[in-house]
């Protein structure tokens, strides 16, 4: 299993009210996360793109903090987490030269991740008017086989479809290398995951539960996936989950450290922009909040498997757990409200002592599809 980490540019409301320099720091701090993941053996670095969803992410322009870690960063590779390619929010083309030009700057280090928006709120700015938040899900299905062709084909055929179009045209910079950037899809649910592994893509589990809700889900991946119509160049076999990780040298301090970060806040504002997920009765309709998180309720998460927190042994022991899974990767969400300082220690500890152990392949997986093209 492969480890990445995924930042979206979180500025919560206690950190602006303090410092007005709270999201310029957010930002420039989470391009340090990255540098720091890349010299600490992580294989991954995921940047979300939202729109007009204060606090929960101010991460907007994913393209260019993508850029500046091209030019910053050696090894890891670095994903759209996601670029959203629906007509009203960028033009399918403009995408896939965003697309070529980071995977040159990158020198094939980027990785294609695709969605269709965060809830109502995201989409609505867009689209106005729209009262079925499916119908992204109708943009989307028309406009993903497109990418492939674009890349590949000297001149572009051309496309004419219900939410946008194109006459031909020779669309620059052509991919670098081989094929084209591996190819994602952002999965919130069951069926998302198996839709996305009929096309032939990987999956970005950005809505992951426990463990052992999520075996049956990944099974399923996998089988259908040995079936898949591949419409990019090769298949993405490929399941990225997402969870908290918080390290520290002592099991005592990473539980202090996790009461201190206030994630109730954070797990509130998930649930206040992505409508379209169910809400569980335990989450309170928004602007209430979760509780603040106590010592008992993080031990709680901890033995629930919904988060992975610790010292560096108990780290290695959660993250072997959806290794065991079937995960492929498993990318840590930061910061959630965590210090600078302890975000770095658990990114240095997890280089040391747990990476080191789970993931001994020297080659990133999708760079090995993409060779064998």
């Amino acid at each position: 299993m492969e480890f990445g980490l995924f930042v979206q540019g979180y500025v919560p409301e206690a950190r602006s009210k303090v410092d007005p320099e709270a999201e310029h720091k957010a930002l420039v701090e989470e391009t340090e996360y990255v540098i720091q993941a890349d010299k600490s053996g992580f294989k991954y670095a995921w940047a979300s793109e939202h729109h007009f969803l204060e606090e929960y992410s101010h991460l907007s322009a994913n393209e260019v903090f993508l850029a500046y870690l091209a030019h910053a960063t050696e090894r890891i590779h670095l994903g759209s987490g996601i670029f959203n390619p629906l007509a009203p929010v960028n033009h399918p083309v403009k995408v896939a030269e965003k697309v070529t030009m980071l995977d040159h700057l990158s020198r094939g280090r980027f990785e294609f991740g695709t969605g269709r928006g965060a809830g109502s709120h995201e989409i609505l700015g867009f689209m106005p008017g729209i009262t079925d938040m499916n119908h992204t899900k109708e943009i989307w299905e028309e406009t993903i086989a497109e990418f492939p062709k674009m890349f590949l084909q000297e001149e572009y055929e051309g496309f004419q479809g219900k939410h946008w179009s194109l006459p031909p045209r020779k669309i620059f910079p052509k991919p670098y290398g081989k094929a084209h950037p591996a190819m994602w899809y952002a999965a919130g649910s069951p069926s998302s995951y198996a839709m996305a592994a009929k096309k032939g893509l990987g999956v970005l589990g950005f809505s992951v539960q426990k463990v052992s809700d999520m075996e049956w889900v990944l099974e399923q991946y996998k089988t259908a996936i040995q079936e898949a119509k591949a419409i990019g160049a090769f298949v993405n076999d490929n399941v990225m989950v997402t969870s908290t990780a918080i390290c520290a040298e002592t099991h005592d301090k990473a539980v202090e450290i996790a009461v201190n970060a206030n994630m109730n806040r954070f797990q509130s504002l998930v649930f206040r922009y992505h409508d379209t997920f169910p809400r569980p009765e335990a989450i309170p309709q928004w602007p209430e909040i979760l509780p603040e998180y106590n010592a008992e309720i993080i031990e709680l998460l901890i033995a629930e498997e919904l988060l992975i927190c610790g010292d560096p042994s108990e780290v290695k022991a959660q993250c072997k757990r959806w290794e065991q899974a079937g995960a492929d990767q498993l990318s840590f969400g930061l910061p959630t409200g965590v210090s600078y300082e302890d975000t770095m220690t658990t990114i240095r500890l997890i280089g040391e002592h747990v990476i080191p152990e789970i993931d001994t392949d020297p080659v990133h997986r999708t760079t090995r599809f993409r060779q064998a093209v």
